[in-house]
């Protein structure tokens, strides 16, 4: 195991990742379930995880819903959980306000009932409208139904100098249907109307990475996500090994062009690669050249090169360390997309 490995080529275990880390940080969308409905092999592996003594614990920028109807909705779907195992930015965000503003403040809500449950555990009190003399307002997604004159009344407040916060900024949300818009581009409507900037407190910042240590008191944690610009972003900036599954947002060709402060420790195709070691990724004969399993990875000119045959995930793993050992980020201006055909992927 080693976190700076990762920043050039996949990081490997001996021991399954189950063993090897106390506690996993799952997030949900994308990871656990999509549109509601559980991913493939996610209840399985995830059963067989707790079960062999790794904690779970479900990290989540969607402010949406609180963590009492996130654990019921895992436990219907076959993973037990509790209230105190779900995090959710609206906590985190809830948390920073109240550090800002004196209790008993009131907070104008642009969200959901995960928002305002957050805030009122901080001893703030949510309201709805900009007359409400707000002491600040907080937004997080809100489904997609959000009425619009909701972007209205945070304009309103934030032009007449209210501080704005947001849970997150996550531009995009995977469902049953595809990728539909997140908060952050609900974040960005309201910044074209006021000019202004939120504090936002969910992944890759430190005060979500904070709200997950502080909840859980993982040790050696692992963060496990499906997004390079959260998940994988926020593990980077907190020091903390990851896992990237490819279930949700990210998808092979974009974690190969990943930057250094986007690229996982591990990566596997699911749920599963928490209950299996990690294959080491070794220097090949050739300059630039790296070897995983059956598959041999090399940069050509302007191209990423591979032979081989086996399991995708490891052709994967060697081309991750081809591309990510190029000088600087030179890796993002390779073109990958035949290479990523040839292993399965594409």
């Amino acid at each position: 195991m080693s976190q700076q490995q990762g920043r050039n080529r996949p990081g490997s275990s001996g021991t399954p990742l189950r063993e090897a880390y106390d506690t996993a940080l799952l997030d949900l969308d994308g990871v656990v379930y999509a549109g509601g409905e559980a991913i493939e092999h996610a209840v399985d592996a995830l059963g067989v995880a707790r079960d062999g003594g790794m904690r779970l614990a479900y990290v989540t920028n969607n402010a949406l819903r609180t963590p009492e109807a996130v654990a019921a909705h895992l436990t219907e779907l076959g993973v037990p959980a509790d209230a105190g195992d779900v995090i959710t930015s609206a906590q985190a965000v809830a948390r920073l306000i109240s550090e800002q503003v004196p209790e008993g403040s009131r907070v104008l809500v642009i969200g959901g009932e995960g928002l305002r449950v957050a805030l009122r555990e901080r001893g703030l009190v949510p309201v709805d409208s900009a007359d409400d003399a707000p002491a600040a307002v907080a937004q997080g997604y809100g489904g997609p139904d959000m009425a619009w004159n909701r972007f209205a009344e945070a304009s309103y407040a934030i032009r007449a100098g209210v501080p704005w916060f947001a849970s997150n900024t996550d531009l995009t949300i995977p469902s049953a249907r595809g990728i539909a818009p997140g908060n952050g581009a609900a974040v960005e409507v309201v910044r074209i109307a006021t000019g202004a900037e939120p504090q936002v407190a969910g992944k890759p910042l430190p005060p979500m990475h904070r709200e997950t240590i502080l909840r859980t008191g993982a040790e050696r944690a692992l963060v496990v996500g499906d997004r390079l610009d959260t998940d994988i972003e926020g593990a980077n900036a907190g020091g903390v090994d990851s896992l990237l599954v490819l279930t949700g947002v990210t998808d092979a060709v974009q974690l190969l062009r990943a930057e250094a402060k986007y690229r996982p420790t591990y990566v596997d195709a699911d749920l599963r690669g928490l209950l299996v070691g990690q294959p080491d990724v070794a220097a090949g004969e050739g300059e630039s050249e790296f070897v995983c399993g059956g598959w041999t990875a090399r940069v050509e000119g302007e191209a990423l090169v591979v032979d081989g045959e086996g399991d995708a995930m490891d052709g994967l793993r060697a081309m991750c360390a081809a591309a990510w050992g190029q000088a600087g980020d030179a890796g993002c201006l390779l073109e990958v997309a035949e290479a990523v055909k040839k292993v399965g992927l594409g």
